[in-house]
């Protein structure tokens, strides 16, 4: 397949660099012109899971300056870049090329506004990494990428599935969005709570007003997911959503809070991405997390008040009338308590 990857962040960049030596063809554009530079003359530089090592690689700063036709696109810029940068690659794609979210959160609705369902393709990333400086990535931790057709299309998935393999192991889903729920409660969860008080995971996990909060996400998500028949896989195969918020007893919320709160030791040091984007002057993917979430059930008739919460006050934070503060799960729990 002839790719184009857009976004040289921690994920684009390293999914193209190990595509890239494995020997497919691959062109990135990753925004920055000195990155563009560096992928092209001296190679990114990976470390982590993937192994110590420089990839050079075809690279361009604007999408416009990529030679297409592809027979691929993955589109793994922020969120609230992926409408325009899949417009800019439309002259690039041809009638029967598959477009990859590669987001956070579930995108793919927008994705299909631009592409069109027939090509759109979500995809679930199960590994961690983080970028140390520019063109120095990392990849921090391993895992599978997770792919499917929106329309349930699996038969022109297959070439792609072989291709991403160069990366780390590649499944195609029966149906994507389940797996793209899964993934979006946890970042619902971890992502947003963390931009706004600014604690790592095992910081909030140590506090009862945290995980209050945090069940309180999961059991609004689990409601939508239910009233949509939406049948969410266990998250890495082991949390299961479902038993997690089965039953109201003293002893059901005890389990829940000795769940998550292993959940936080066992990632205490994990850094809200949300938290570092606030910290680097740009917005949040928020819209995308918890917004997606309540407008999931405002369309099925379920009220999120703790996903709406969340948001309107991390828009606060996004524009200098809130600061980054632990006094902010206050507000939050008050708002989980009452909901419960």
């Amino acid at each position: 397949m002839k790719i184009a990857i857009i976004g040289g962040g921690a994920i684009g960049g390293i999914t193209a660099a190990l595509m890239a030596k494995n020997g497919q063809d691959v062109q990135l554009a990753c925004k920055h012109e000195d990155i563009a530079r560096m992928a092209s003359s001296e190679g990114l530089k990976l470390s982590g899971f993937c192994g110590e090592q420089r990839v050079r690689l075809r690279a361009c700063a604007e999408i416009e300056e990529l030679e297409g036709p592809f027979d691929a696109c993955l589109i793994a810029t922020k969120a609230y870049d992926l409408p325009d940068a899949a417009r800019r690659a439309l002259p690039l794609l041809k009638p029967d090329s598959l477009v990859v979210s590669m987001q956070n959160g579930i995108c793919t609705d927008r994705l299909a506004e631009v592409v069109g369902e027939e090509r759109t393709v979500g995809c679930v990333i199960g590994w961690g990494a983080t970028m140390k400086g520019p063109g120095d990535l990392d990849m921090t931790s391993g895992g599978d990428f997770i792919i499917g057709m929106t329309d349930g299309e699996k038969e022109r998935l297959e070439p792609l599935r072989r291709a991403l393999s160069a990366v780390t192991e590649t499944v195609i889903a029966d149906d994507i969005l389940a797996e793209l729920w899964s993934k979006l409660i946890v970042n619902s969860c971890i992502t947003s709570l963390g931009a706004l008080c600014g604690l790592t995971l095992g910081e909030m996990m140590k506090r009862r007003d945290a995980r209050d909060i945090f069940l309180a996400i999961i059991g609004e998500a689990v409601k939508v997911a239910r009233a949509k028949g939406i049948d969410i896989p266990p998250y890495g195969g082991k949390l299961n959503y479902f038993r997690l918020m089965d039953g109201d007893g003293r002893l059901d919320n005890l389990r829940r809070h000795l769940t998550i709160r292993v959940v936080g030791m066992k990632y205490s040091r994990l850094k809200s991405s949300s938290l570092q984007s606030l910290e680097r002057g740009r917005p949040t993917e928020i819209d995308c997390f918890n917004g997606y979430i309540a407008r999931q059930g405002e369309a099925a008739g379920v009220d999120c008040p703790v996903c709406r919460c969340l948001v309107d006050m991390i828009h606060e934070i996004e524009e200098k009338k809130r600061p980054i503060s632990a006094d902010n799960l206050a507000a939050a729990h008050d708002m989980a308590v009452r909901k419960g």
